[in-house]
């Protein structure tokens, strides 16, 4: 189990201790655990090994056995325990936006809540308003997020998805029956949220491999068909199973990739050229055998089109035309801006972050904590601001091999004023402004509020631009267009968050973007250096928005970077600002000053 994991584990039983109205000091305790956890730099299943696991900061006696035997077993008795004592409703009543332990151990307390359901008729008897700490708007809100968890209900996240799935593709590759093994599906088009994985197998033993796949442990049969399979991995989404023959197998997974318009074009564009495509193959049947996909598309006269692009929005007539992009791959990567530390509500410190990026081989790496107005995540005021662009400024005289940047991550206010002063912004290389607060405002109010921010100078990037949390918080009111539109007049690049939670400037509206001349940035949000793996999955959704490499600021090199950085700055601001901290030398092409 790794430590990602384990921390998991100790947050929910700090959870379930505070739900049952333990000693808050025994929850602490859980969560201070799980602190020391995430922020531990190393291996923790060898430091478990070696015996040292004492040596973590905060865990005492009880936690060191009860950790040991979750890294020994992959299981913890006492956090089974725990959980059966509540109903399997709470769980869901805890995806409920807005709904903590404290407010659930008052609606279980005083109304026996259990449910979502249970939750549903009290609020609409109007029994939840009249309870201490609620109110006729947080009933009202309640109901609202009820309904969310219902339109959410069957739905997984991509970044959530992926490992789960790899794990049954790594143990199915190893079946002797299968020769041919692909994901399918809305996995395999990169699509954020998922109902169920798919793949598509080659063999010559369908029913055995059916029979085997239908027995996989920890899973339950949805569905078995002749010539596919439906299980329940526990804790992971369906994942259904088509088995096929090598002679089919090329068209099957064409089939199962490619979303309802991507086939319909497809279909039309062959019957264009005289073939009816089918699941099972061209119709009449080519001349020669089709060993893969890009021999169909080429049959049909077309480029292989990338399985992110399918899905009917002009991906045929681009391939038609010759104008298919040539789309960013993650390895284009070279560094990222938007990542915090301890300072704010990171894990890890500055060092051990900058340790991780160099690992990873990047240029440069931006560290971006909260400004003070988040002080729920520990924002830093001008100060601690200041303070940590000095270590920064010091990192850079010593180090080689990659160049901090010093940047923040700036809230806009609820008239779009930002929480520093200019004076502030100008002595940092960069700044992303975000929304943290003020969710509810209307979508005039909104876009006015994020175009100001996105108008001034200092203001390098829009972070998170919809505010969305993938199937917990639906995005904010917003003329996504008219940011864009203002974006591509001043200079200001958006971010792609790449945090499974957000994936978030949308990839629908990515190739508009672009086609505008706006820059896009991938950025992980990372609150620990493991997190820097984000960075993939967000490259996978630039893809679905036709993003190519040079539409994405961070795939330049070191000092075209930091040109571009100053760029906006230069074009608008009054020559006497201070010169930001990693902006030196621009055109030296050295990592460090």
């Amino acid at each position: 189990m790794d430590k990602e994991s384990a921390a998991a584990i100790l947050d929910e039983i700090a959870l379930l201790l505070e739900l049952k109205g333990e000693n808050p000091f025994k929850a602490r305790a859980y969560t201070r655990a799980a602190r020391a956890l995430d922020s531990f730099p190393g291996d923790l299943t060898s430091l478990a090994r070696a015996g040292r696991l004492k040596e973590l900061p905060g865990i005492g006696t009880a936690i060191l056995a009860k950790l040991t035997e979750l890294l020994e077993t992959g299981h913890l008795a006492y956090h089974d325990r725990l959980r059966a004592e509540f109903p399997p409703g709470i769980f869901e009543l805890l995806r409920i936006q807005g709904l903590g332990p404290r407010k659930l151990a008052a609606l279980r307390g005083e109304l026996g809540i259990d449910s979502p359901e249970a939750l549903e008729r009290a609020c609409i008897e109007g029994r939840v308003a009249g309870l201490k700490g609620f109110g006729p708007a947080t009933q009202a809100k309640l109901l609202a997020g009820i309904g969310r968890l219902r339109q959410y209900q069957g739905l997984f996240r991509l970044g959530d998805v992926q490992a789960a799935a790899e794990s049954i593709r790594s143990t199915l590759r190893e079946w002797p029956e299968i020769s041919q093994l692909e994901p399918a599906g809305d996995l395999r088009r990169g699509c954020e949220v998922i109902r169920e994985t798919v793949l598509v197998a080659s063999t010559r033993s369908a029913h055995d491999v059916l029979d085997r796949f239908c027995s996989l442990p920890t899973t339950r049969v949805l569905s078995r068909e002749p010539t596919s399979a439906l299980i329940a991995p526990h804790g992971g989404p369906p994942c259904r199973l088509h088995v096929t023959t090598d002679k089919e197998f090329p068209f099957q997974l064409l089939w199962l990739t490619g979303g309802p318009g991507h086939l319909r074009d497809l279909a039309a564009h062959a019957a264009d050229h005289g073939f009816e495509l089918r699941h099972d193959g061209l119709r009449p049947s080519p001349p020669q055998p089709v060993p893969c996909e890009a021999e169909i598309y080429a049959q049909l006269g077309l480029p292989t089109i990338a399985p992110e692009l399918r899905e009917g929005l002009g991906e045929i007539q681009a391939a038609k035309t010759g104008a298919l992009p040539r789309l960013l791959e993650w390895t284009d990567l070279r560094g990222t801006f938007h990542n915090h530390t301890i300072a704010s509500d990171g894990r890890d410190s500055l060092l051990q972050m900058a340790d991780a990026a160099r690992d990873l081989g990047m240029e440069y790496l931006g560290i971006a904590d909260h400004s003070r107005s988040s002080a729920q995540a520990g924002g830093l005021d001008e100060r601690r601001l200041l303070a940590q662009v000095d270590e920064i400024l010091e990192f850079n005289k010593e180090s080689s091999g990659l160049r901090l940047l010093a940047g923040c991550e700036v809230d806009i206010l609820k008239d779009g004023s930002l929480d520093f002063p200019d004076e502030i912004l100008a002595r940092l290389d960069y700044a992303v402004a975000s929304i943290h607060a003020h969710f509810g405002l209307d979508e005039a109010h909104m876009t006015r509020r994020i175009i100001r921010a996105a108008e001034n100078p200092h203001v390098t990037m829009l972070g998170h631009l919809t505010g969305r949390l993938l199937l917990d918080r639906p995005p904010y009111a917003l003329d996504a267009e008219k940011v864009i539109d203002a974006c591509a007049a001043t200079g200001t690049w958006i971010e792609l968050n790449c945090n499974p939670r957000r994936l978030d400037m949308d990839w629908r509206l990515w190739k508009h973007a672009r086609d505008k001349g706006v820059i896009a940035v991938l950025n992980p949000d990372a609150h620990s250096h493991r997190q820097f793996a984000y960075l993939r999955l967000g490259a996978t959704i630039a893809r679905k928005g036709w993003l190519r490499k040079s539409d994405v600021a961070n795939t330049r090199p070191l000092p075209e970077l930091l040109d571009m950085l100053s760029a906006k700055r230069r074009n608008h601001s009054s020559p006497d600002i201070s010169q930001p901290v990693g902006c030196e030398n621009p055109g030296s092409g050295k990592t460090a000053p």
